[in-house]
């Protein structure tokens, strides 16, 4: 996750310094997550530092690689969910490479391709500090009706994913919307706003997060549904105000690590790792994926947001967007005392934002 995300309070809370307890999160295929977000192909550009305003810059590095929902997919896939897309592909090259991408994960589409519009994509430049920068162009994606999501049937024990983005779209945001009110009671909603949570109409927004179990969000994201303040305030009104039927909320800080409120009152600050970043590009679909994985499993939500740390802490390690660890890559890593190898716990400072 990328450690340039705003910081939200005054606050220092208690840090737990204990690994996560990840008892009974040996991977379980039992649980099946279907996605209903978004994926697009990905050009991904490597670069020292971002061209100033009519000039040119030479990329060091290029790649056309799976992204969007896929990140998340896959993070929840290579820690044990069985992973299927109730989405939209299109029908182009774009949607080919694509299915071909999801194929190679395992990853079964449920929709039939749209055959109007390929998929979209989005062109990212990865800077010299792993930061990012996109440009996006949507397609197939952003087109959605109840019509099309009719082969979307989801069974007692499943997860449910819903983003921002798809949300953000004015020809999916309303079936996508109908089609999450629908969902039988007992389905757990995992919600992702995403950057793009301002686009959303709010009515839209509103009633999205009425039905979501698990609200994960950055510290810009929180801020912009709940308003500014400390992150324990923040969280508390997230759930008081705009997600009253959720179990918890995590707002996520970056390399720092995350901020987790249950329902019951219950709240901590979850510590990130000091790795050393080289592409930040998709670490907090990879906290999210790993995160679901592991509530999946029964892992206490404390424990799966130090799960899901870890793995956003190696993906950075890594180069492209579709870099999640696998399960037992993220074991060895929460086994490891050797700081030199894996760097140390960092605390999460979380400051009042301006």
């Amino acid at each position: 996750m990328s450690g340039a995300q705003p910081d939200m309070s005054g606050a220092q809370p208690g840090m737990s310094g204990a690994q996560p307890d990840m008892s009974g999160a040996q991977p379980d295929m039992s649980r099946r997550l279907v996605h209903v977000g978004s994926a697009v192909v990905d050009h991904v550009y490597r670069i020292d530092a971002l061209p100033e305003p009519g000039t040119e810059k030479t990329a060091s590095s290029y790649a056309q690689v799976a992204g969007g929902g896929f990140n998340m997919m896959v993070a929840a896939s290579r820690t044990g969910m069985k992973v299927v897309f109730g989405g939209q592909l299109g029908s182009g090259p774009n949607g080919d490479f694509l299915r071909t991408a999801f194929a190679a994960e395992g990853i079964a589409t449920l929709t039939p391709p749209s055959p109007d519009m390929d998929s979209g994509n989005c062109v990212a430049m990865i800077s010299g500090d792993a930061e990012r920068t996109f440009v996006s162009w949507p397609g197939a994606e952003s087109v959605l009706s109840l019509g099309m999501m009719a082969p979307v049937c989801v069974a007692p024990d499943d997860w449910v994913f819903a983003s921002g983005y798809t949300l953000s779209y004015p020809g999916s945001r309303d079936a996508l919307a109908d089609w999450i009110e629908a969902l039988p009671a007992e389905i757990p909603l995992v919600f992702d706003p995403t950057p793009v949570v301002s686009e959303i109409p709010r009515a839209i927004l509103d009633r999205v997060l009425a039905r979501t179990s698990w609200l994960s969000c950055n510290t810009t994201e929180a801020a912009e549904i709940a308003g500014r303040g400390d992150v324990e305030a923040v969280a508390a009104r997230l759930l008081a105000s705009h997600c009253p039927n959720a179990e918890a909320v995590v707002i996520r800080a970056g390399a720092k690590g995350c901020f987790v409120r249950l329902a019951d009152g219950g709240a901590k600050a979850i510590q990130g790792f000091n790795v050393a970043a080289v592409d930040t590009n998709g670490a907090g679909d990879t906290h999210i994926g790993a995160f679901v994985s592991a509530l999946s499993r029964g892992v206490p939500p404390f424990g799966a947001a130090g799960y899901a740390n870890a793995a956003a802490a190696l993906s950075v390690t890594r180069h492209g967007g579709s870099s999640a660890p696998t399960a037992h890559e993220i074991q060895t890593f929460l086994s490891h005392d050797d700081q030199s190898v894996h760097g140390g716990r960092q605390e999460a400072h979380f400051r009042q934002q301006k």
